[in-house]
């Protein structure tokens, strides 16, 4: 059984940050433990309140963790602020003289499905030049990907590539640009790599109900290369894991509907659904 850290914040209502991680990280077979950076208050309509937790007490939770129990990857989604951020990437950057086959999975996670900013913009130039380099994978979407850049948001695959290989410039191992914020039926995502070039396609599903996606694609791929998978192999094995979990989320009865039965929020997906057979 692989380990699987998750550094990340917590969403109450079950559907996005470490709460989606852990059903993830069971969902795809391996044990999944969380080191909290972040309290939010938010539930399928938005996010009201972050409460950032203080960066030595971070530090701390992830030194206790690297003390005791074997990591065989970590998934980091929302680092918060600065300080956050540099004090993660120096536990990591020790931890990876250790441990030089640990896989890190590096989700930027800025903004809230709501719109909610969920990264002091103070923090993105440490989140670039401090934990890009030691990613072994960077998962951003469009707005994300072009936010550390600094350039408009993607439109097409030709600005997609432009805008991953500049990623890869900035040192990350490889990158997952997801073009799920493109128009058209179809959600392409491109790999890239010194190794690979590759593009995954999937059929856009049309539903409310896409609450923590990111996180959830994020730790299955970090729990897919936990598992010694190669990175083509992983980000299929997640990209199909994840379509099944968005399909089934009209399932779930996780959030308020308006009186016509339409969803007032994004509800979360079904992470259980390889587990459960729900009526």
């Amino acid at each position: 059984m692989k380990n699987v850290l998750s550094l990340a914040g917590s969403d109450p209502s079950g559907g996005a940050g470490i709460q989606a991680d852990l059903k993830t990280f069971a969902a795809r077979g391996t044990y999944g433990m969380a080191a909290l950076t972040a309290l939010t208050a938010q539930n399928t309509q938005g996010v009201s309140g972050v409460f950032a937790v203080p960066a030595d007490f971070v530090a701390q939770q992830l030194t206790m963790i690297f003390s005791d129990v074997r990591v065989d990857a970590v998934k980091i989604g929302m680092i918060v602020n600065a300080e956050i951020s540099d004090r993660v990437a120096q536990l990591l950057q020790e931890q990876l003289i250790k441990q030089r086959d640990l896989q890190i999975v590096l989700d930027p996670v800025m903004i809230a499905k709501g719109g909610a900013a969920l990264l002091d913009p103070l923090a993105v130039e440490s989140l670039t030049q401090k934990l890009l380099p030691l990613a072994t994978l960077l998962t951003p979407n469009l707005p994300e990907a072009a936010a550390i850049l600094g350039m408009p948001v993607a439109e097409n695959r030709e600005d997609m590539e432009r805008q991953g290989q500049a990623l890869l410039a900035k040192g990350c191992k490889a990158v997952l640009m997801k073009g799920g914020h493109m128009a058209g039926e179809q959600c392409p995502d491109l790999l890239l790599s010194a190794e690979y070039h590759l593009w995954f396609e999937a059929p856009r599903v049309e539903t409310p109900d896409t609450h923590g996606t990111g996180c959830t694609l994020s730790s299955a791929l970090a729990a897919e290369l936990a598992k010694g998978n190669a990175l083509p192999d992983a980000v299929r094995e997640a990209k199909a894991y994840l379509l099944r979990a968005i399909s089934a989320a009209h399932r779930l009865e996780v959030g308020m509907k308006d009186e016509a039965g339409h969803s007032l929020g994004h509800g979360p997906v079904f992470h259980s659904i390889d587990q459960i057979r729900a009526p």
